[in-house]
């Protein structure tokens, strides 16, 4: 099946490319935002699922997005965080070679780059060349080694000892152990673990909203940058096919019971302790320090979750029934993934956000 890459119409525009599978696997077998709803009797609240003090969720695209639910994330324990990750690792059975081997980590990356092609000119790999990248979560290490392997000097961080693990090993089957420092550590406590110095990329890829207090992780990420230095984020998008996926399929339209969901059915491994989603209005606040230079969402996994374990790419029955330009049009407007990007200021210098070209919502 054709899966279909193009340039969200809020950056810069370009052109649409057609992009086939890798060959199938042989198987052995914050203080975030607070905004007005628009919606009669119903307060200012704040941007994050969950809230803050219990307060009310946003609304964003129905009534469904509103439910007032307390906040619970923030006291969930790191150390549950950790054993989630530890016990499955974020694209651990992305191949069915042997972990560690040359083959294993091919075919993992293969897969990722199909699936989530957006990755690539989100990262802008080889833009990095001669500069410093700290990336926060790295995984088994699929976007570290090619950071790495386009001449940057990584410093790669994951709250998990067995994914460490793996992109260590990982490092050393590329021979780029050398442009790579690996670190166990906790995000919201980052500077306890990595030296405080200034980096010229912070990169963290779908990792800050499983964290029990992104807002700490970010003030944590403020102290690695220095005027003009550059934050990559990507954090779950709220008002997403995804949330509206697991709200009527898991959920049975259970409203009151969104957070819990979304949390438990975020990941292919469902109980996720920690899963937080984000408005775009909430990115400014959530990142203050920082300017952000653009936004934009994509990503909808099309494929039936049977036949992608198995290393089959099958599209759901949903998407062969709308046209490539419809499916395209959702993924920028409903994506799962809200890429940030943005520049750190100065200490003195006041967030300004007119550059950002997203028009989401």
């Amino acid at each position: 099946m054709n899966s279909i890459r193009h340039r969200a119409k809020y950056t810069e525009g370009g052109a649409v490319q057609a992009r086939r599978g890798p060959p199938a696997a042989k198987r052995p077998r914050t203080d975030v935002g607070a905004e007005q709803t628009g919606w009669p009797g119903v307060a200012t609240r704040d941007t994050r699922v969950g809230g803050v003090g219990g307060r009310p969720l946003p609304i964003a695209g129905g009534p469904w997005f509103n439910v007032p639910v307390p906040k619970t994330f923030d006291q969930v324990g790191i150390a549950a965080v950790a054993e989630y990750w530890n016990a499955r690792p974020c694209n651990i059975r992305h191949s069915p070679k042997d972990v560690g081997s040359r083959e294993y980590f091919d075919e993992v990356e293969a897969r990722k780059y199909f699936v989530e092609p957006h990755i690539l000119r989100f990262a802008e790999f080889p833009r990095w060349r001669g500069k410093r990248v700290l990336e926060i979560g790295c995984g088994i290490g699929t976007d570290t080694i090619n950071f790495a392997r386009h001449g940057a000097r990584v410093t790669a961080v994951d709250l998990s000892e067995r994914s460490v693990e793996i992109a260590r090993q990982r490092a050393q089957v590329f021979g780029v152990e050398r442009q790579v420092t690996f670190h166990v550590a906790n995000a919201e406590e980052l500077s306890q673990i990595v030296p405080v110095e200034p980096y010229d990329l912070v990169y963290s890829f779908g990792v800050l909203h499983h964290t029990p207090n992104p807002d700490r992780a970010i003030a944590q990420i403020r102290r690695y940058t220095t005027a003009g230095s550059t934050l990559k984020l990507m954090v779950y998008h709220r008002r997403s096919w995804k949330v509206m996926e697991i709200l009527l399929g898991y959920g049975k339209g259970r409203v009151w019971d969104l957070e819990r969901l979304v949390a438990r059915y975020s990941e292919a491994q469902t109980g996720c302790p920690v899963t937080y989603t984000y408005l775009t209005r909430g990115i400014p606040r959530l990142l203050a320090g920082f300017r952000i230079r653009e936004m934009w969402v994509d990503h909808i996994f099309p494929y039936r979750v049977p036949e992608y374990t198995r290393y089959r790419y099958v599209r759901t029955w949903s998407v062969r029934a709308m046209p490539a330009p419809v499916f395209r049009w959702l993924e920028r407007h409903f994506g799962w993934h809200l890429c940030v990007t943005a520049e750190a200021l100065a200490p003195s210098g006041p967030p300004n956000h007119t550059a950002v070209k997203a028009q989401l919502l």
